[in-house]
């Protein structure tokens, strides 16, 4: 057992009896991965671990032939470090592989800490480097290596160590358990929302306007159906069209390999209910001007919301100001992301004023007798189920989808009362969801307060006191 003393040692800080300050130096051995480039990379050989690989398993392992030192080697049970990006402190669980720049293989002194109480140190000692004025970078954060292994660091006696160990995993255990269950509630409410999402384009979500007539005694009569509210549409399309070309009509897509749609709606291709247009590109020329306006690019764009947190400017002439204004109501979309998210939409609501748009997003812009709100319900039913993705372009793990690739994609339009009446009912079911997201992710940042307070008091001596 430890009893704390308040006794100060020549590095400044109270220690409990028998302890000592260190540094992470003395440790262990800290060795910096290989600086392989991509061209090293292939889908034979050793896997290479990536930052990526440590944050997220599921991320697919990069494979070189490239011979390296066996010191760079890594086996499972073996403990790393990420210096850069992400700090932290990892055990491999998976197969042989080679270490990548960024990110340390920790070789245990034995004699100074034990391997598991080395891991729980290090993590502790990471957020306190964190918070110090060692942590560089503005986008890519990281720690240089010598205030890394300078870092002062409490060394209990190895017999203490293993005490300590076993009370973090007591508690670290059931903690696990509370943010697994958190974790099943978020995937739960995912699933819900993309359910959601997916009834209310299929006119699952609410009574179509052709059963509430049937069950009222009126049959197909007294609605517009889609098909007649898309030749309202289309003819108001006419009536206002000022191009100086000679006015075509949009195409209409290719049902036959569509599902049916339930009585009364209709598919229809995206020219046919909205002008579809791509922002102005960003370039040198444009960072200064007379006419400075703020734009949106993809960092703004989140599923249905808007971030105005680091809104930029761009020079815009009156012409390309009234050409790529935004007005309320208009549907942006991510026209480059990663594949399960490109597409991903918001709808603008004069967040920022007198706003226009870059050109990595598309604008979509409904035509009366389309609501804005339920075309953003279709987008973010298409962004879950991957519609978009399968129509985007993919490479190097990024795709694009483009003007022309998107306008190709069908839309299901419902009668307007009908689509009045979606839009109501996905909103009330959906703030029950952000309400709920809300609460499980109030608990899992507590969960990470209480994680950090555990080690805390593991490395004060006051967890097995």
């Amino acid at each position: 057992m430890s009893t704390v003393v308040q006794t100060v040692n020549e590095s400044g800080g109270p220690l409990p009896k028998g302890w000592r300050w260190g540094t992470v130096n003395e440790t262990g051995r800290y060795i910096n991965g290989v600086a392989f480039k991509p061209t090293d990379w292939g889908k034979e050989g050793i896997p290479i671990i990536r930052i990526q690989n440590l944050t997220n398993p599921d991320k697919p392992l990069n494979r070189t032939t490239r011979q390296v030192d066996p010191v760079y080697q890594i086996e499972p049970g073996d403990m790393m470090v990420s210096w850069s990006a992400t700090l932290d402190a990892f055990i491999w669980d998976r197969e042989p592989a080679i270490l990548n720049q960024h990110i340390f293989k920790v070789v245990p002194d034995e004699k100074v800490a034990h391997k598991r109480f080395l891991f729980y140190l290090l993590k502790l000692a990471i957020t306190e480097m964190i918070k110090s004025e060692h942590l560089h970078g503005s986008t890519m954060k990281h720690i240089n290596r010598g205030p890394f292994l300078a870092h002062r660091v409490p060394l209990p006696p190895l017999l203490e160590q293993l005490r300590i160990v076993a009370e973090i995993d007591k508690q670290f255990t059931r903690l696990d358990a509370g943010v697994a269950a958190l974790r099943r509630v978020q995937a739960n409410l995912k699933r819900y929302r993309a359910a959601v999402l997916k009834a209310a384009c299929e006119g699952q979500l609410v009574l179509t306007e052709a059963e509430l007539h049937q069950s009222a005694g009126k049959g197909q009569k007294g609605f517009e159906p889609g098909e007649e509210l898309l030749k309202r549409i289309l003819t108001e399309r006419r009536e206002r069209w000022t191009g100086r070309d000679q006015y075509k009509e949009p195409a209409t897509p290719d049902t036959s390999n569509l599902p049916p749609l339930p009585a009364g709606w209709k598919w229809v291709g995206m020219r046919q209910v909205a002008e579809v247009q791509l922002g102005r590109q960003r370039a040198p020329q444009h960072h200064s001007g007379d006419n400075m306006r703020p734009y949106l690019r993809v960092a703004n764009v989140f599923e249905a919301r808007i971030d105005t947190s680091d809104v930029m400017w761009m020079n815009f002439t009156p012409v390309e100001f009234e050409k790529y204004r935004l007005c309320y109501g208009d549907i942006l979309l991510n026209e480059g992301q990663t594949p399960e998210l490109v597409g991903r939409p918001a709808m603008y609501r004069d967040e920022v004023p007198d706003c226009c748009y870059q050109k990595t997003l598309l604008r979509f812009r409904a035509y009366k007798g389309l609501l804005p709100q339920f075309a953003l319900t279709v987008f973010r039913a298409y962004m879950h189920n991957r519609r978009f993705t399968r129509a985007a372009s993919i490479t190097t793990n990024i795709a694009h989808l483009t003007a022309e690739k998107f306008v190709e994609i069908e839309f299901p339009l419902p009668p307007l009362a009908e689509q009045t009446r979606i839009v109501a009912e996905v909103e009330r079911r959906l703030s029950v969801v952000e309400e709920l997201e809300s609460v499980v992710a109030a608990n899992l940042q507590r969960a990470t307060r209480l994680r950090q307070s555990i080690l805390q008091k593991a490395f004060t001596g006051k967890l097995t006191s």
